[in-house]
């Protein structure tokens, strides 16, 4: 870390309440505006920054040194960096790690996205949990003063009411992997197993069986490592846009129906809400984050904004069928209403850390979602059985 900051490297944070943040910029050169939130992984800086659910927000990371092992385009879980700012303690600029192509640095700047480093970002976090998310304006250019900076965050605009599922979705329909190359399997080598593997860039895969299962993934902001474990659970995926009318999805007669993660208000999503809403009885669906936000919608529910969210790999939930206590991975801001649900509905998982509704499922149709990411990479597994169980649930509505 400089033990002083360089005049042409001091990078200003502000918030819309007034507070500013002086620290040191890296990545691009520039002025962005946001919400600003906290995320408490230790590692994935690369899957968060590329996340479409982040999209038109500052992402604080509470971990203190950020950028060891580099980036790589492996990593990613999507073509480009979606978060506008990324705020940390440290930045390691020399990574250690074979597999990286470029620091975290030159990856944000490549980006055209701004970091800022050497921030007291124990002391930001608690004042976002305290005083709640928020408009922020970071300037790394030096072309803004603290005032000019906290009037620009409060002139951002916000993310209730924010539909920004219109800018990550798909343009066109396209079938996921289809030579099962992207979804390999990463495996321990056996010599004597006898496996078909494949080795590429000093790693090593195992082949995939052939999918078993045909289904439709509304995409609403879906990440890579979603796609990549739906097809090693042997699901045959066709990626359709967020606008695509239920009657579409339903000619091409899949076996189900998945809802993706994306990011914004669900609420200002209401032509998505009544294009689901149609298919409720129609096929198995499967919902997870926003999907699952949506799904609570199209039934006739509510959802509401959090006071900052949850963001990080170590939220417990308790399954309510079972008493089983699952840690996972959490990216949202908005959470569903169980006092707006109708009957029909069940709430199957809460947060132990708040209450709200963490899963659910109808009553009478193959229906169920989760407010949490199974697939996290990196990020716990204990909820990975959730795609096992959608492929359940289509082998009995067959």
């Amino acid at each position: 870390m400089a033990e002083q900051k360089d005049l042409a490297q001091t990078a200003i944070l502000a918030l819309e309440d007034g507070t500013v943040y002086e620290g040191v910029a890296f990545g691009a050169k520039t002025v962005a505006t946001g919400e600003i939130c906290f995320n408490t992984s230790m590692t994935g800086y690369q899957e968060i920054l590329t996340d479409p659910s982040y999209r038109g927000q500052f992402v604080t990371l509470t971990c203190p040194l950020i950028g060891n092992y580099g980036t790589t385009p492996v990593d990613a879980e999507s073509g480009e960096v979606h978060a506008r700012c990324l705020v940390i303690e440290e930045l390691c600029e020399v990574p250690s790690n074979w597999r990286s192509t470029a620091s975290l640095g030159e990856y944000l700047e490549t980006a055209g996205v701004p970091g800022i480093q050497e921030i007291d970002t124990r002391a930001l976090t608690k004042h976002l949990r305290e005083s709640g998310a928020m408009r922020a304006c970071v300037c790394t250019d030096g072309s803004l003063t603290a005032e000019q900076a906290v009037e620009q965050a409060k002139n951002a605009a916000d993310m209730a009411g924010a539909d920004f599922v219109k800018e990550v979705t798909t343009t066109e329909t396209y079938q996921w992997d289809p030579d099962s190359t992207e979804s390999r399997e990463w495996t321990i080598i056996n010599p004597s197993s006898g496996e078909e593997l494949i080795e590429e860039n000093g790693e090593q895969y195992r082949k995939l069986d052939p999918p078993k299962y045909k289904i439709v993934a509304y995409d609403f902001g879906i990440k890579r490592n979603i796609l990549r474990y739906l097809r090693r659970c042997g699901f045959d995926v066709t990626v359709v846009n967020s606008r695509t009318p239920a009657a579409d999805v339903l000619a091409l007669d899949p076996d189900g129906i998945f809802l993706s993660n994306g990011p914004g208000d669900p609420a200002a999503l209401d032509y998505i809400h009544s294009e689901i809403s149609q298919l409720i009885e129609k096929k198995p669906i499967f919902g997870i984050c926003l999907g699952h936000q949506i799904l609570a919608h199209a039934f006739g529910g509510k959802t509401f904004k959090l006071k900052f969210g949850h963001r990080g790999g170590n939220h417990p939930v308790k399954d309510l069928r079972s008493g089983k206590i699952s840690i996972t991975s959490q990216n949202h801001g908005f959470a569903v209403n169980a006092d707006d649900l109708p009957e029909d509905i069940e709430v199957t998982h809460i947060n132990l850390n708040d209450q709200t509704v963490e899963g659910m499922r109808h009553k009478k149709f193959p229906v169920f979602s989760v407010q949490y990411h199974p697939e996290a990479a990196p990020g716990p597994h204990d909820a990975e059985y959730f795609f096992q169980e959608f492929a359940n649930l289509i082998d009995q509505t067959r």
